[in-house]
């Protein structure tokens, strides 16, 4: 009997658990349709195709910085330097491609390279020297601007190569895009099913079948509205594949993987987690290593974008990744957090700063928008979190 009582207990933890974060989830995807459609009615130009795959292009570089930043506040940790490792490896990139004369494809090696080698510096210092995330990463944001201007000598260089530049401009033809989306709705399918099967299996709860498949049904149909609006202008922008690629390899990682279930334990708990045998040093480190890394990725499709390095690529943009977190369901007191919200969160950034552009607002006016939403994201995460405890 009391086995049963505490299955029972922990289904109905768990259901109220995934309620709030479908709420949750909902709410986001319900206010970036309200940003779309309030900016569509003040300019026919923001719905148009060209607008919207110019939208998205935007917002790779933010959406990939936030992949990495969700997994490292996720932990309890903050990363304040991934738009300095931007315009630092963006520079690297474009030296050994520009100066240097490298093949493309050794230059991406080495850039992720020492993306990653960075990330593993600040992560050893963050993990095994015991030094605040905070610090670490507020100082390198200054070292590696000041890197970057130094080996630059604060110059712009530009990007010739032909094939490095289509890594930030090249677009995907109509059949490719056609392709993508009946894959990614068979996966869709499949996957909903599969995890409701489980669901069942174990004995948890399950939403209506008519509800899962107007779910899927739903999803489905803005997966080929996407995918039509985009061919409609020159087709699939290639960032957005990189994007939608290390969502997928990310959310695994974070959901299906003992790594991402240690990184959220270590989270909401670290004492515990530690006690649990998790090695938490390792973990944290291994997460700043993923942050760099994905920062490089982000300085590839942004240099190759701008078809330039300059000492300013990437500034502010750590800001706009951690805005990107919480505004998408991430708290910054650690332990919740996810991939997806924190893409949807990337898109809502990206859609006020392109509408408010396109509306001529002023940059100062654009500054306190994206602040307010940012404090008001914070305050319904601890208003929320102080419910919960009461």
């Amino acid at each position: 009997m009391e086995a049963k009582a505490v299955i029972e207990q922990r289904q109905r933890e768990t259901k109220n658990i995934l309620g709030k974060m479908d709420i949750r989830s909902y709410t986001m995807i319900g206010a970036l349709v309200a940003i779309w459609i309030f900016f569509g009615l003040l300019n026919e130009t923001f719905l148009s195709a060209r607008n919207l795959s110019n939208l998205f292009t935007q917002m790779s570089v933010t959406a990939i910085l936030a992949i990495g930043m969700v997994l490292v506040i996720v932990a309890g940790h903050i990363d304040l330097s991934v738009g300095s490792i931007v315009g630092l490896t963006g520079g690297i990139a474009a030296i050994l491609s520009n100066w240097m004369g490298l093949p493309t494809s050794v230059v991406i090696i080495c850039t992720l390279i020492a993306g990653a080698a960075i990330g593993m510096l600040q992560g050893w210092l963050v993990a095994y020297r015991a030094i605040p995330a905070f610090i670490v990463t507020l100082g390198g944001m200054m070292i590696f601007r000041g890197v970057l201007m130094g080996i630059t000598k604060s110059t712009t260089i530009p990007i010739s190569d032909a094939s490095f530049t289509a890594l930030g401009s090249a677009y995907f033809t109509n059949g490719f895009g056609l392709i993508l989306a009946a894959v990614a709705i068979v996966a869709l399918v499949i996957s909903t099913f599969k995890k409701r099967k489980s669901r069942q299996q174990y004995g948890f709860s399950v939403s209506p079948l008519s509800l899962e498949l107007a779910k899927v049904i739903a999803i489905s149909i803005l997966i080929i509205a996407f995918v039509l609006t985009m061919n409609h202008y020159k087709g699939i922008p290639f960032p957005i594949i990189f994007v939608i690629g290390l969502a997928l390899i990310f959310s695994f990682i974070a959901n299906k993987t003992t790594f991402g279930r240690h990184v959220y334990a270590i989270g909401g708990n670290a004492e515990a987690a530690r006690l649990s045998g998790i090695h938490i040093q390792r973990h944290t480190m291994m997460l700043f290593v993923f942050t760099g890394l994905l920062s490089a990725i982000a300085a590839l499709v942004l240099t190759a974008r701008l078809s330039s390095a300059t000492i300013s690529a990437g500034q502010m943009y750590e800001l706009d990744a951690i805005a990107a977190c919480v505004i998408g369901g991430t708290s910054l007191m650690g332990g919740s957090g996810t991939i997806i919200g924190a893409i949807i969160g990337a898109m809502v950034m990206t859609s006020l700063d392109n509408g408010m552009s396109l509306l001529g607002m002023e940059t100062f006016w654009q500054y306190i928008v994206k602040g307010s939403i940012l404090i008001l994201a914070v305050w319904i995460d601890i208003a929320s979190r102080k419910k919960k405890v009461y």
